[in-house]
């Protein structure tokens, strides 16, 4: 199956699984300037395996499965859309200090249910943990990030959630006093000096008084 091969090039700055999820749309989701980086469920599974939600096994029998079922796999990927948009609601509200739409946390629950419904909990070296491995389920690479979520929402890891001042991209700031406002220093936070420098150089060069004609 083929990718677009945007997803090899995204960047993976949230910090947590959900939140890279949600950064596959550059720009506001909700805005018209956007770029999307899932343009078909082969990106789905590329992104799924670059995260480490799918072994090269799992992501070469969904791939495969996906070609002799492609209605089934486009359902699938148009339903990660769908998640994704609630993902978004749910996290971007919460970033900006208000209360999630209800609407979206009950969307959201209706997916953990789908989710907890088709895994198993296992027992491994580090514990206890959620598995899927459905032998033929399209929405597979769904169900790991919809639980990682929901977890993160009941975590008390919630006051650490930004949402970046030059990308609008979603992040945990892991930084010691949380003061962190963008994504990464290199691509954002480097963006937003350097305008800066720009700005201030504009405003003390108009300032300047100007010689007679």
């Amino acid at each position: 199956m083929e990718t677009s091969g945007y997803i090899e090039e995204l960047r993976i700055v949230g910090g947590h699984v959900a939140l890279d999820f949600v950064n596959t749309v550059d720009g506001d989701l909700e805005g018209e300037s956007r770029f999307e980086n899932l343009r078909d469920y082969g990106d789905l599974i590329a992104w799924s395996g670059r995260v480490g939600l799918l072994d090269p096994e799992d992501a070469e029998r969904l791939a495969r499965e996906a070609d002799r079922e492609p209605e089934g796999a486009e359902a699938a990927y148009r339903r990660a859309l769908e998640l994704r948009d609630v993902l978004y609601s749910v996290f971007r509200t919460l970033a900006e200090g208000e209360v999630p739409p209800s609407r979206s946390l009950r969307s959201l629950g209706g997916y953990e249910r789908d989710a907890i419904s088709r895994g198993v909990l296992t027992a491994g070296d580090s514990g206890l943990q959620w598995e899927w491995k459905e032998e033929w389920d399209p929405a597979l690479p769904l169900w790991p990030v919809v639980h990682a979520a929901t977890e993160l929402l009941t975590s008390g890891d919630l006051d650490r959630l930004k949402l970046c001042a030059g990308c609008h991209w979603l992040f945990l700031d892991a930084s010691r006093n949380h003061s962190r406002r963008w994504c990464t220093m290199e691509v954002c936070g480097t963006h937003e000096k350097a305008r800066r420098y720009v700005e201030k150089r504009a405003a003390r060069r108009d300032s300047q008084p100007r010689g007679d004609a």
